[in-house]
């Protein structure tokens, strides 16, 4: 199947080091290729840079060309296929973008759905994946209930029971982001990682590249990172239980879900 990535900071931070790593999965050392993307927010959330492609992600320039960009956000968003449901296209490539509430949405899943997704509102899918017609039916879940996408609380809590109900359906891990919050949901398997002072060295576990970020971030960086796989071979990621659901900003952990669907502040 497919694997995630995301990244939430408390200052605007690039994803080059962790994209490198993803992007060596996408068809090296994984067997990710059917395409690849990446969400990156503007730091005063107002936009976001989306970019995809249908070809594996470890061969292709356009995605060496964007992780050479300085792309920092708060929030960033990153995707490799494998497909599973909707052919090899460039619709088909995660993540998906849709703006409700005044804001720009990005989503991205990990897994497979069985059966139909009803779409009854105005969110329609572009392409022919079950990952974007459920998108398109948590859009519509929220805007009919009338989620004020500004109470924190009330948006996490419509996620949580909309993931909780696709997971039903099959296997469902997801990553949604609106430029400075950051919601993950655990269907099977992902991991998470916060990196804060005292900052060291990590290598990726794809590639032979290290960063000793000691020499790179502020004494009061906080940055959060999320993955479907540990990205990096001499750090200590955290898998996330199965059912559970976090929602991060700016690179702290504000909300909190546990299996058994009791809500908690972090």
């Amino acid at each position: 199947m497919c694997e995630l990535l995301a990244l939430s900071a408390n200052t605007p931070t690039d994803m080059r080091f962790s994209f490198h790593g993803l992007r060596r999965r996408g068809g090296a050392t994984g067997d990710h290729g059917d395409g690849w993307g990446l969400a990156s927010f503007d730091p005063d959330g107002d936009g976001v840079d989306l970019y995809r492609e249908d070809a594996p992600a470890a061969f292709s320039p356009i995605a060496a060309q964007v992780e050479s960009l300085d792309l920092r956000a708060h929030c960033s968003i990153a995707h490799i296929r494998k497909a599973t449901r909707g052919i090899v296209a460039l619709e088909n490539c995660h993540p998906f973008h849709r703006r409700w509430g005044g804001r720009e949405w990005v989503f991205a899943h990990n897994g497979h759905l069985e059966g139909e997704i009803p779409l009854e509102g105005r969110f329609r899918p572009e392409g022919t994946t079950d990952s974007e017609a459920a998108f398109c039916w948590i859009l519509e879940g929220l805007e009919r209930d009338g989620v004020d996408p500004s109470d924190r609380r009330a948006l996490f809590q419509a996620l949580v029971r909309a993931s909780e109900q696709l997971a039903r359906q099959g296997i469902f891990n997801c990553l949604i982001a609106e430029g400075r919050w950051l919601f993950a949901y655990a269907g099977t398997r992902l991991h998470c990682l916060t990196r804060r002072a005292p900052f060291a060295q990590a290598t990726l576990a794809d590639a032979d590249l290290s960063v000793d970020f000691a020499e790179l971030a502020g004494h009061d960086d906080v940055v959060t990172l999320i993955s479907t796989e540990p990205l990096t071979c001499d750090e200590v990621w955290q898998p996330l239980a199965v059912g559970e659901a976090v929602l991060y900003d700016h690179g702290e952990r504000v909300e909190h879900a546990l299996p058994e669907r009791e809500a908690v502040q972090a």
